[in-house]
């Protein structure tokens, strides 16, 4: 295999990662940097390759890793079946919630502004896939940039919104234990809150807008991520950019939150020993080991690779390559599960659900 295919063949690889949740959504050929381990994945050829925002030459050798056909079939019907069940469940959520007026409530407002995030996410997974299979970027640097940004929304949004979500929950319970009305929680409120969100995103997210280009090499081009001088030291930048911002410090606020919550409702059963209190008691802590749960098990694999990435060097065998789709699917999967966990686990919005399919079948 001559130096030219090595790179193709190390490009396609890559192509459909996205460190969502990821860290800088540097997955696909768009985003290769949030790709796990991608600083280690790299062509073996003397030319510098941009796309994998390396300063290092490599000189062409026949170590590179051969993975079995089933492998390239695999990964875009995977992608496709994540982004069918995710269009499907965030379309779901997304019209109920719109269309059922008992479901205009505050907490409902966070869960539609999640559900939008998700949908952005699996309505350009098509074309990830298409990046995947062509082995080039058709789609021009304005596309190039808006996917981008739009996988980024996703990664840095998904996760601001189980925050927002968070601290809505915990002062629920402690203006419960306290017996206070809160009057400043309201459904004008939380639109307001939620467009703030969108906006601190916004502005987290342009660095990753500014840097998407088109990079042409050997006659393919790349949607990729180009950093200035020295690109090593951006491309570990950036990584630290996404780690902290996109996962250290709002899911270090969740847990926070959620133990504090968790301990309010413990000390209060000491004090009551109402049947009501202990069934509401137990729904809520079942509800937030499922949200923590699912939101760890997503994507702790994934930032603990960047930290990997960041300070040991590993070499691009098959089992790395593979363990790194993994994580990245698991990323990925967090957008399809989202629905299930904060819509369709919950009474009153299975009831909206239900009536609107029976309208909708009577008519």
């Amino acid at each position: 295999m001559d130096c030219s295919h090595q790179q193709a063949f190390i490009k396609q690889l890559y192509q459909l990662e996205i460190p969502k949740l990821s860290s800088i959504s540097q997955n696909k050929p768009l985003e290769m940097n949030n790709f796990p381990f991608q600083s280690e994945l790299n062509a073996s050829c003397t030319d510098v390759d941009v796309t994998f925002y390396r300063t290092e030459h490599h000189t062409c050798n026949t170590s590179t890793p051969q993975l079995i056909p089933e492998f390239y079939i695999a990964v875009p019907i995977i992608y496709s079946m994540i982004c069918a069940v995710g269009l499907t469940g965030n379309s779901a959520v997304i019209y109920v919630i719109l269309k059922a007026p008992r479901m205009k409530t505050v907490t409902n407002i966070f869960i539609l502004n999640l559900a939008i995030a998700d949908e952005l996410f699996t309505l350009v997974l098509p074309i990830n896939i298409a990046d995947y299979l062509l082995l080039q970027w058709p789609f021009g640097e304005f596309m190039c940039k808006l996917i981008i940004s739009i996988d980024q929304y996703n990664t840095f949004s998904s996760i601001y919104f189980l925050t927002v979500m968070s601290i809505d929950r915990y002062l629920v319970v402690v203006a419960t234990l306290k017996s206070k009305k809160m009057t400043y929680r309201t459904y004008r409120a939380a639109k307001t809150v939620s467009l703030s969100v969108w906006v601190i995103v916004t502005i987290i997210i342009l660095p990753f807008s500014v840097f998407a280009k088109i990079h042409t090499e050997e006659g393919r081009s790349q949607c990729v991520f180009v950093f200035p001088q020295p690109e090593g030291f951006w491309w570990k930048v950036s990584r630290l950019y996404t780690l902290i911002l996109g996962f250290v410090i709002p899911v270090s606020t969740i847990c926070i939150l959620y133990s504090i919550m968790l301990y309010k409702l413990r000390h209060m059963h000491l004090h009551s020993n109402a049947k009501a209190l202990d069934k509401a008691k137990k729904k809520v802590m079942i509800m937030v080991l499922i949200i923590l749960g699912v939101c760890l098990f997503c994507w702790t694999p994934y930032h603990l690779s960047t930290v990997v990435a960041l300070t040991t060097d590993i070499p691009p065998t098959p089992l790395v390559i593979g363990i790194s789709y993994f994580i990245t699917t698991l990323s990925y999967a967090n957008s399809c599960l989202n629905p299930f966990l904060y819509a369709f686990l919950d009474d009153t919005f299975r009831k909206g659900f239900r009536k609107m399919v029976g309208c909708g079948t009577a008519s």
